[in-house]
């Protein structure tokens, strides 16, 4: 028991000289003392004493003392009169007051004495052209100019071209034009200032109808509840709406409640929670907590205004440390009023400029003219599930750095859609959405109410690809969407996503310009253009003689003609040519008479037998008949060749219409009426076209009574049919290509006006864009969209329309007239020519033969000869016999040559052969 006395004993003396040996350590550091302005029970005061506190510790030399005056929240007047309380008593730095109008006025005092200030309270720019005091003081906060970069080009870089600002007292009104200074002009933006305490919810109902998705906010941290709360009480809240809080204490907030919303929310911090050195600083916190005063558990609840004291505590401390011997850094009392002044102030706040430190925001640099901190880093985080989550970081010389990869925000984002239910709006219209008619005993409900392509489509998109549930919803009126300026709105589908009634619209919905400014489309699902609808000419009634359409009257009048004239030429030369006359006896050697077997009948049936190319079985043998008859096949082969080409073409498009073949025909009309789906986007395409012809054709829509615009396709399509071709509508190609394979009478005329797309529409800045935009993407890749069009567009084979497109020479077929075919008549008449004057040397020779053989004078043979052959009806012609013996007829050839020479002399009259 006395051994245990003296050890007690023993112990308690040890502690008793090493707590003397302490205090006498303590005592011959050199005391320095730091005031400090303030309101009172703040984390901030108990930041600023902790960092002094642990500067002690650490220091060898000096001992930091806080010398804190309490001033309320914005009151100058105390503001200044505790700054020169705190330099009666002898300070090396003031630190505070936390509001900008009181930081001024003891700014000034400070600046008077030479006492440096050291501030964390945001500032405006200084205007520019004013010359800045000097010493400046020292502001640890984010200097303005660049943290509104910051936040401009956050904006930029998330391509926000219109966005709303929200403030609510003038300093936000100023950080927000310094963020305008930095946007580009062709982004637009509307400003409108909140009310404090007040119900804004009418604001924010009216940014909505409006269409604005895109928010900054610009307030204290403990007001953004307040307004968040209202914005989600009026829908201005959800999955397509995206917030950046400007406050950089935003992350400190509780937002629980609107964690799970699908807005997206980011924030501004300018330091890091997790870092050893912020956990190590918080749990000094906590060593000094007091029952007046809430202590952050957590590091992310850490404020701004208490990191910045712990910074402005280190930076004072870690400057006296450094500074060189011949400072003499000893606080002096100094009066207001006086012309004292510190004498190593100048000195001390040069130090301070150009002494950075490393602190709970990061690294500490001044400006040395301004006073202003540069080169920081602000980190921008994002709200998810598990709270604010750091996804960048931005400094002046770098720039953004991104802290996630493309995959892993497509991953976040499809597990904030999994609770989600897409609202689909869409209008009735085949094939895109029609409206199932239900079996015997079955009911439908939900999506299965309705099929066609676009339910199939999004089938695709959002379940099979992106896995995520939809809901089917008809737009009222069944419209598109046009502006009505009057009441500057939207109607149908455009309007129910601008309102955000719905997520996606899909229908037979084009993209243009003016509803690309309203909301956002993905990649075209499909391409077409505008064409026109028509009806097909009825099929005529047949034609007893429409056999006769390939030639004109006067090919048929010629053909005729020809026809008779040549088997009358075939006639007469057949019975000059001696060829011609036959012994109609072969087995007979020395016949009587000699027959001619081409009369006029026979003549007429050759040459019909050729032109219907049918042939003859008995042919000419005569040189001339057969040249004659030869030119007459020639022509009978171009003719019938050309009979029968164009024939074929006349059967073939005998149904063919040739009113109107391009839009240039239908603009250069006023018989065909036409017209457009009103309020549509082809109606849009002519009444902006520059195109002279267009431009004309609108105005002929215009102006047309009664109305030619039409409410549906549908009711296009009944005017087209049961307008007797008197009305052409004009529609999409994917629309006429539909209606094409079931309606055989219709047909398409011309080529397309224009090329667009159909595409899925979402609201403005919509999470899900990229996503839904690459499934799409992946389908028209994979071949799925081309299978979804032919299995609503296409018929089965049975049922489709038989069709026999003619060929663009057939579709211009005319009757051939005489100047197509003249040439062949020429050819006809030289051939003839030629053959007459065959026949009338063949008959010469003739003449001469005869005279010869019967002693006759060559006159006299022709002429008997020739009134022989021009009796037509004489067929037998009497064999002459040689009346000279035979041995004349074996004279040489010379005289037989001679003999045919004096006769042709004879013939023609001439006596040089008879002298």
């Amino acid at each position: 028991m006395l051994g245990f006395r003296i050890s007690v004993f023993a112990t308690l003396f040890t502690f008793g000289l090493v707590n003397c040996a302490f205090r006498n350590f303590e005592t011959l550091k050199i005391p320095v003392n730091v005031g400090v302005i303030l309101p009172p029970n703040t984390v901030t005061e108990i930041a600023f004493a902790s960092a002094l506190a642990r500067a002690s510790m650490e220091s060898e030399r000096y001992n930091f003392a806080m010398k804190i005056v309490y001033v309320p929240y914005g009151d100058s007047f105390a503001a200044s009169k505790a700054a020169c309380e705190l330099l009666e008593i002898g300070v090396i730095a003031i630190y505070g007051p936390i509001d900008p109008v009181s930081t001024s006025a003891v700014e000034a005092r400070c600046r008077s004495v030479k006492v440096p200030h050291i501030q964390a309270v945001w500032r405006p720019p200084h205007p520019r052209g004013l010359e800045r005091p000097s010493p400046p003081g020292i502001n640890l906060y984010p200097e303005a100019v660049a943290l509104s970069k910051a936040v401009a080009l956050f904006i930029k870089d998330n391509d926000w071209d219109r966005f709303t600002l929200l403030y609510d007292d003038d300093h936000g009104l100023i950080r927000l034009q310094e963020i305008l200074k930095h946007a580009d002009q062709s982004q637009k933006w509307v400003a409108r200032r909140l009310k404090p305490g007040e119900d804004n919810r009418q604001l924010l109902k009216a940014l909505k109808a409006y269409g604005e998705s895109r928010v900054v906010i610009d307030c204290p941290s403990d007001r953004i509840l307040h307004y968040l709360r209202q914005a989600f009480e009026v829908n201005f809240f959800e999955d397509y709406m995206s917030y950046v809080l400007i406050s950089l204490d935003a992350h400190t907030l509780d937002l629980q409640e609107l964690r799970y919303g699908l807005s997206n929310v980011t924030c501004l911090r300018i330091f890091d929670h997790s870092d050893a050195r912020t956990r190590s600083y918080l749990a000094d916190w906590k060593a000094r907590t007091t029952s007046d005063v809430k202590i952050p558990h957590q590091t992310h609840e850490i404020t701004v205004e208490a990191a910045l004291a712990s910074d402005a505590a280190r930076l004072i401390t870690d400057a006296v440390e450094s500074a060189p011997d011949e400072f003499k850094i000893e606080a002096q009392s100094i009066e207001c009023g006086s012309d004292t002044q510190w004498e190593a102030g100048e000195d001390f706040i040069n130090h301070l400029l150009t002494n950075p430190i490393t602190g709970i925001t990061g690294q500490i640099s001044v400006d040395n003219t301004t006073g202003e901190r540069i080169n920081f880093n602000v980190e921008i985080m994002e709200l998810s599930n598990s709270g604010f989550n750091r996804i960048a970081q931005w400094n002046a010389e770098e720039g953004f750095k991104y802290a996630r990869t493309p995959s892993e925000v497509s991953d976040l984002l499809a597990e904030k859609w999994q609770n989600k239910t897409f609202r689909v709006v869409s209008r009735l219209g085949a094939p895109y959405l029609i409206e199932r008619t239900p079996k015997e005993g079955e009911v439908l409900v939900g999506n299965d109410r309705y099929e066609g392509y676009s339910k199939d489509l999004i089938h695709e998109v959002l379940k099979e690809t992106l896995h995520l549930n939809y809901e089917f919803e008809i737009v009222p009126g069944n419209l598109y969407g046009a502006y009505n300026k009057e009441t500057k709105k939207w109607d149908g589908l455009i309007g129910h996503l601008v309102e955000r009634k719905a997520d996606l619209a899909i229908c037979d919905l084009t993209i243009t310009y003016e509803r690309r400014a309203a909301v956002d489309f993905t990649t075209p699902f499909m391409t077409l253009g505008i064409s026109i609808l028509y009806s097909k000419a009825a099929p005529p009634e047949p034609e007893l003689f429409s056999f006769l359409k390939p030639f004109s009257v006067d090919v048929w009048i010629y053909m005729a003609a020809a026809y008779l004239m040549v088997s009358l030429f075939l006639h007469i030369l057949a019975r000059l040519a001696p060829n011609d006359w036959e012994n109609p006896h072969p087995c007979d050697k020395s016949p009587e008479e000699l027959e001619n077997i081409w009369h006029i009948k026979n003549c007429c049936w050759l040459t019909m037998g050729s032109i219907m190319t049918q042939g003859s079985d008995i042919l000419p043998k005569g040189y001339s008949t057969r040249w004659v008859c030869g030119m007459w096949w020639f022509f009978a082969l171009i003719m019938c060749s050309s009979y029968t080409a164009n024939l074929a073409a006349f059967l073939t498009n005998a149904a063919m219409d040739d009113s109107i073949k391009s839009v240039e025909d239908l603009a250069s009309q006023t018989k065909i009426k036409y017209g457009t789906l009103k309020g549509g986007s082809t109606s849009s395409f002519f009444r902006r076209s520059n195109v002279s012809t267009f431009q004309k054709m609108w105005a002929a829509m215009e102006s047309a009574r009664p109305s030619v615009f039409v409410a549906s396709n549908d009711e296009g399509l009944e005017r087209v049919q049961k307008g007797k071709r008197s009305y052409a509508f004009l529609m999409e190609s994917a629309a006429i290509e539909y209606q094409l394979e079931r309606h055989c009478e219709l047909m398409q005329v011309g080529g397309l006006l224009d090329s667009k797309g159909f595409g899925i529409a979402m609201p403005f800045s919509s999470s899900y864009r990229t996503a839904v935009d690459n499934a799409v993407l992946k389908l028209a890749e994979s071949g799925k969209l081309v299978e979804l069009k032919n299995r609503w567009w296409k018929v089965p084979e049975d049922e489709a329309c038989v069709t026999e497109e003619a060929t663009e020479e057939g579709a211009s077929a005319a009757e051939l007239g005489v100047d197509n075919v003249g040439g062949v008549f020429v050819v006809l008449g030289i051939g003839c020519g030629m053959a007459a004057a065959m026949g009338g040397l063949e008959f010469l020779w003739h003449v001469r033969d005869v005279a010869v053989e019967q002693k006759m004078t060559p006159s006299e043979a022709f002429w008997a000869e020739l009134t022989f052959a021009l009796s037509f009806w004489e067929t037998e012609k009497p064999v002459q016999h040689d009346r000279s013996s035979s041995s004349a007829s074996n004279s040489n050839i010379a005289s037989r040559a001679s003999s045919v020479l004096r006769s042709a002399a004879d013939l023609f009259h001439l006596d040089v052969f008879n002298k």
